[in-house]
């Protein structure tokens, strides 16, 4: 079993009337990459400048290595922040911002010259060691950013949006070499983004942050294919949410089970989850299901009665906006449904019939 690291217990913090942090509980595994995920405002930074040090909690313990850490001040910690905007100082050279914690720790002079070689070296920018801040490209002050707090060889690394300035194409350039430097480090990682698909390539877990809480914390493939809540199915992946009444269950061929749902559309299916063990027939739930595991004209006798909207192309995917039809074609909810390449066999009016493999649905909590 991997070691935990960083454990926070029942972490609360108000800001005034703001109640910021609501009762976070985290335990971090050496080498695992964390990802608070959520809108701004939902209490990711205040989580992690709580963990620095930085602001301090209401209530609650931070510990580190099994110690109580939540009264140490920010230097005293063995951990290291980086932030969206770099934080680089100006009149410093590249070198000297790297070594600046060393110096102040008072470190001998070789020792601070191996390590910040070291460190430039990690980040691919040796030969760059007398460049000022301004000389550098965004990528470049990043990269620096890193080196700074790699150079002190911290257990836990805590980044705050810190590729939220860089463009697109960079951007995409240095999640994979982020995510391969902490893998080769072994270092933990408590990652903040705002970007659901940064989340996803970059995460071991994500921890999906909502008014101060988390919605849900679990392995980014489970937050993606099985959503707790509604609004993790929305926020993560955009999730179609349909409401249908429970008729009853049955099973699989390979033993899983299902939810059988009556929706003014037609009929449909879905994975009995925790979310729905304890609905009887005739209640209603929220279904939530991907726009990529939709699948159009379904078999006679289930699926959704719909009719084409919209068809859109962008990013290598046809987006296809349909308006759900009851028995007597009158409008009951609408759905995207998504394909690889172009499709031109679909227009707007056309009518089909939709339907999902039952274990690409799951039942949500409101």
């Amino acid at each position: 079993m991997e070691e935990v690291l960083l454990v926070l217990e029942g972490i609360t913090k108000r800001f005034g009337d703001t109640e910021a942090l609501r009762g976070i509980d985290l335990a971090a595994r050496r080498g695992e990459f964390i990802t608070l995920l959520g809108p701004s405002g939902c209490g990711k930074t205040t989580t992690l400048r709580i963990i620095a040090g930085l602001e301090d909690a209401d209530a609650g313990s931070v510990y580190l290595e099994g110690k109580d850490i939540s009264r140490l001040e920010p230097e005293k910690r063995d951990l290291h922040m980086v932030f969206q905007n770099y934080a680089l100082f100006p009149h410093m050279n590249v070198e000297k911002n790297i070594a600046y914690s060393l110096r102040v720790k008072r470190r001998p002079r070789r020792e601070i010259r191996e390590r910040c070689a070291w460190a430039l070296d990690l980040v691919q920018l040796t030969g760059y060691e007398k460049r000022l801040p301004q000389e550098l490209s965004g990528g470049q002050k990043q990269r620096v950013a890193l080196a700074r707090a790699l150079v002190n060889r911290p257990p836990v690394l805590l980044l705050d949006e810190p590729l939220g300035a860089l463009d697109l194409q960079l951007r995409r350039r240095m999640q994979l070499e982020l995510k391969e430097l902490q893998k080769r480090l072994g270092i933990t990682f408590i990652y903040i983004t705002h970007d659901q698909e940064e989340a996803l390539t970059m995460s071991d877990r994500i921890a999906v942050m909502r008014d101060g809480r988390f919605e849900q914390l679990a392995a980014a493939g489970e937050v993606y294919e099985r959503p707790w809540t509604a609004f993790t199915a929305r926020f993560v992946g955009n999730a179609n949410l349909l409401r249908a009444r429970l008729q009853g269950r049955e099973q699989d061929a390979q033993g899983n089970r299902l939810l059988a749902l009556e929706h003014p559309a037609g009929r449909c299916f879905a994975l009995d989850n925790d979310a729905s063990q304890n609905a009887a027939p005739g209640d209603e739930l929220i279904l939530a299901v991907r726009s990529e595991h939709i699948g159009l004209n379904s078999p006679a006798g289930r699926g959704l009665n719909a009719v084409v909207q919209t068809k859109s192309f962008s990013g290598g995917q046809l987006r296809i906006g349909l308006a759900l039809r009851d028995g007597q074609g009158r409008p009951c909810g609408e759905v995207t449904a998504s394909r690889h390449g172009m499709d031109a066999s679909l227009g707007a009016g056309d009518a089909v019939r939709l339907d999902w493999e039952p274990r690409r649905a799951v039942a949500v909590r409101d």
